[in-house]
């Protein structure tokens, strides 16, 4: 959908798919409660800062969505989709997903919860190597560590949901103008 269609949308269709970018009521509410954007980079910088603002118990929640590096998600729904899509770097070399296998059962007994890396891009080495080198921070660094993931996730998601499209562009100038003449007409009253 493009950023006219993610305004006018009814909040119900949209949560769903907000929840598949990042599993958090006050994140997806937060998000729908902003509507209009004017542009992307606006919709991005409130997803941003509601993504900061989160608690541990909101990344816990959220970590509970995300499937295990090296797993394939199973199901046909757009979160399953994407996750498949960003681990697709991990391959089927069967000792590479063993090694991942191995080191999320160490992640898990480490700091009782899934291991969870912006995957997009990533090859299954670079993956296995900060899953090594995240093995060794203690839990505070790990926390912190854990919501950027989570945050970038978050972000990348957002904007596959979101598109770019022509129509978003011509309507940019026009919506953004009824917002600020809005603005003047609540001033002058």
């Amino acid at each position: 959908m493009d950023l006219v269609e993610f305004n006018a949308a009814p909040a119900d269709r949209l949560r769903s798919e907000l929840v598949s970018c990042c599993d958090v009521p006050r994140w997806v509410e937060g998000i729908l409660a902003k509507r209009p954007y004017g542009d992307r980079p606006a919709l991005t910088a409130v997803a941003d800062q509601l993504a900061r603002e989160l608690d541990d118990n909101e990344v816990d929640r959220a970590l509970q969505a995300h499937p295990r590096i090296g797993d394939r998600p199973q199901g046909a729904g757009t979160e399953a989709a994407w996750s498949r899509k960003e681990q697709s770097g991990v391959g089927d070399d069967p000792e590479v997903r063993a090694a991942l296998a191995e080191g999320n059962r160490e992640y898990e007994d480490r700091f009782g919860r899934v291991f969870l890396i912006c995957a997009t891009g990533l090859t299954a080495a670079q993956m296995l190597s900060s899953l090594q080198d995240r093995l060794t921070h203690d839990d505070a660094v790990e926390a912190v560590v854990v919501h950027e993931e989570l945050r970038k996730i978050a972000l990348l998601r957002l904007n596959k949901l979101v598109i770019v499209s022509e129509r978003s562009e011509r309507t940019k100038g026009a919506a953004s103008f009824a917002h600020d003449g809005a603005e003047r007409s609540e001033e002058e009253a």
